[in-house]
């Protein structure tokens, strides 16, 4: 496997996780990441990845927005002339909102919709326009990015209800995608909680410790895998 060139699209990739792992998967130069982002112009950080002549791999930056159809649906042209002929071996919805500490008794009628648009209904047009590249690719992988209170049996209480349903439906999702096609693996990853702006205070886990679990579970999917929830570190989680 680490002869062979893979084409990595990313989402929401100026900062926090998406950025961390567009900076480790460009220390390999068999690696070509497509990371996308609602304001190129302004992911000073992401920009900046393009002159870091420590990095070997190939980096394109493209405008898209996982709450805006019109901007995930114009983000196909540009992908398609870089990819040319070649497919997208991993496509990695990481991008996401919160509302962050709402319930199911006190929450925001528009903010929860914003989040279903960013965290459900975003991840799944991405996937529709893409499959086409992902199917012509050696690895055919698709990651919807979760968490853990996503999950019944892990009874995380009642706080944060619009990202945690939102992550469920996704859930759902993944295993929608794998059973209607059963050649790509697709599986649900949580990537811990993670020192990120979304993570908060409180969090445990360094983006980089975090992304070099995801990519190595990444690297090491079978069809086996498909349809599953686990965690950054490649252990399962219930349901």
């Amino acid at each position: 496997m680490a002869s062979q060139s893979y084409v990595w699209l990313i989402t929401g990739t100026s900062r926090g996780i998406g950025m961390e792992m567009t900076r480790q998967l460009l220390q390999s130069p068999m690696n070509t990441v497509i990371a996308t982002c609602r304001n190129p112009a302004g992911a000073t950080g992401l920009q900046a990845l393009k002159t870091d002549l420590t990095l070997k791999g190939t980096l394109h930056v493209v405008q898209l927005d996982v709450a805006d159809e019109t901007s995930i649906r114009n983000s196909v042209k540009p992908v398609n002339e870089i990819l040319s002929d070649r497919g997208i071996d991993y496509l990695y919805n990481n991008a996401a909102t919160t509302e962050w500490f709402d319930t199911a008794f006190e929450h925001s009628y528009s903010g929860m919709i914003r989040t279903f648009q960013a965290n459900v209904a975003g991840p799944a047009l991405i996937a529709q326009l893409y499959i086409p590249y992902i199917l012509r690719s050696s690895r055919k992988v698709i990651v919807n990015m979760s968490t853990g209170l996503a999950s019944f049996g892990l009874n995380c209480g009642p706080k944060c209800v619009s990202y945690s349903i939102s992550k469920t439906a996704l859930n759902m999702l993944t295993y929608k995608q794998a059973t209607d096609k059963p050649e790509i693996i697709a599986i649900s990853l949580d990537p811990g909680w993670v020192k990120t702006e979304m993570g908060g205070e409180g969090a445990l886990l360094e983006p980089s410790d975090s992304v070099a679990g995801i990519i190595k579970t990444l690297q090491g999917l079978t069809s086996e895998n498909s349809g599953k929830f686990y965690r950054y570190n490649g252990e399962s989680i219930i349901w």
